[in-house]
């Protein structure tokens, strides 16, 4: 679930099992200097230059270091990553970070020999008997900046995408979660030479100096805000980027679809991770009329899956004070402006704890805060809508989703919502597990990124996908040479054939 760190823009203007340290005071781990970032890459892309192209074998060896150290490691994550949010819960983390990572690598593993493959294209009918072939090649030196909502996971699949391509990688991890950023560093540090993979924590400092650094590829995870400030970097070194951005995820509830079914993928939807999610449902369009009566039902699916959020181990909290403070002022700035506000339970009881309930929105003015920013946390807008093109329209108005969640029963009326409302992904009757299909590619579009990754659309964009054309000759000479001068008939007659054919 590529995931929106909204902390990033302050930033950027091992087989037995062993306890999870205390960071030290204020949060961040101690992290690599900015010169230390310089000398790494330097390393890396002259060990890049000077080795040979990494062998199936040798790829797929590395990944398996990669799954196994997760696989090993993995109550130790989970403890970490309880740590960070103060509440997080076990099985969200075993799901989302362990087995969601596992399961990629394991594709990739798979996959690879076909992948690495050459493709065939054709050839010109003029320049026979040349045979032409795509050859997936290396780039180089990979950056990836990955966010604090799911630590482990958004960090490891974009680099194991690049190691799988055959790239030396630079991953800078979120000092915003530093007992899971500190396990991670210590594991490949542990396993890794930091010539083929660094990992840096480091805070704000280094974090823009490694966007400024000439990488041959930087996918970096996080806010569109800072996203934008990401790009201006990797332009000045004409570095391509692949920008995993956020954006305001809609659900459309088609008239057709039992709202009972509608709640409780909602509510599953919106709740796990607390909210903290970048394709978790940002807000809900339904039948007009039908607002409250969603709300409600939304109520009751909430309190099947957590009969209560305060002091639930299951429950995941707000990662910190700032963001529960950010989101829960957009539930008074709403109910300032005159919208219903309805929450499962009293919100003052899990304060201590960050752990804010399930609340609603009815119908919020549309210059509310909460209709501007990605939510990012258990807060719900509810929509009435007047007709399908109303609806449409009021998605298509705001910046292209990440996501578009359409829940109807019809085959049509799945089909119009699709073609009328650009997102970067779909999902038709389910929530959030689109990201999961390892053969399916992940990007936004518009302002909720560009690019892709998972799947081979992953490995082909870590790639250089270089176009060869070999030749050969027949009878001592190749098509091309038909066409040497000095140009007499043979040549004339050929072109006049490359005329009309």
């Amino acid at each position: 679930m590529t995931i929106i760190d909204k902390d990033v823009t302050e930033t950027v203007t091992g087989k037995r099992k062993r306890s999870v340290k205390t960071p030290p005071e204020g949060g961040v781990q101690p992290g690599a200097d900015v010169a230390e970032l310089a000398v790494v890459f330097a390393r890396q892309r002259d060990g890049f230059a000077g080795s040979a192209v990494p062998s199936l074998h040798e790829r797929r060896a590395t990944l398996l270091k990669l799954q196994r150290l997760v696989e090993q490691n993995r109550l130790v994550f989970i403890e970490a990553a309880n740590a960070d949010f103060g509440t997080r819960a076990a099985f969200e983390t075993e799901m989302s970070e362990i087995v969601g990572t596992i399961s990629i690598i394991r594709y990739m593993r798979r996959n690879l020999r076909s992948w690495m493959a050459p493709r065939r294209r054709s050839a010109s009918i003029w320049f026979k008997p040349a045979k032409n072939r795509v050859e997936p090649a290396p780039l180089g030196v990979v950056g990836v900046v990955s966010p604090w909502n799911f630590p482990l996971h958004l960090a490891l699949i974009p680099a194991a995408t690049a190691l799988a391509a055959g790239n030396r990688v630079m991953l800078k991890v979120s000092e915003f979660t530093p007992h899971t950023s500190a396990v991670l560093k210590r594991l490949i540090e542990e396993n890794f030479s930091r010539d083929v993979f660094y990992v840096t924590d480091g805070g704000g400092e280094v974090a823009s100096a490694f966007t400024k650094l000439p990488f041959d590829h930087l996918l970096f995870t996080g806010s569109t805000q800072v996203g934008k400030i990401v790009a201006k970097a990797a332009a000045d070194n004409l570095t391509p980027v692949t920008l995993e951005l956020g954006g305001k995820s809609p659900v459309i509830v088609d008239a057709d679809y039992p709202i009972g079914r509608a709640a409780a993928t909602v509510a599953w939807g919106k709740l796990y991770n607390g909210g903290q999610v970048c394709i978790s449902p940002d807000y809900v369009l339904v039948p007009q009329g039908r607002e409250k009566e969603f709300a409600i039902a939304v109520v009751e699916e909430a309190r099947k899956l957590y009969p209560k959020a305060a002091g639930n181990p299951e429950y995941t909290a707000i990662l910190n004070q700032r963001h529960y403070d950010r989101i829960t002022a957009y539930v008074t700035e709403a109910r300032s402006l005159g919208a219903e506000v309805i929450s499962v339970e009293d919100p003052e009881l899990g304060r201590e704890r960050r752990q804010l309930p399930l609340t609603m929105i009815i119908n919020p003015p549309e210059d509310a805060t909460v209709m501007k920013d990605e939510i990012f946390g258990p807060v719900l807008p509810i929509i009435g809508y007047d007709g399908d093109e109303t609806a449409a329209d009021f998605v298509n108005a705001r910046s292209t989703p990440l996501a578009l969640y359409v829940l109807s029963a019809v085959k049509r009326h799945q089909k119009r919502w699709l073609s009328r409302i650009a997102s970067g992904s779909a999902v038709v009757n389910d929530m959030m597990i689109g990201y999961l299909q390892n053969d399916l590619p992940f990007g936004g579009r518009g302002g909720s990124g560009y690019g892709a990754y998972h799947g081979r659309e992953g490995f082909d964009a870590m790639s250089h996908l270089r176009p060869v054309m070999y030749q050969r000759a027949i009878f001592g000479r190749t098509g091309g040479q038909m066409l040497y001068p000095p140009y007499g008939k043979v040549a004339d007659l050929l072109l006049n054939l490359m005329r009309r054919v």
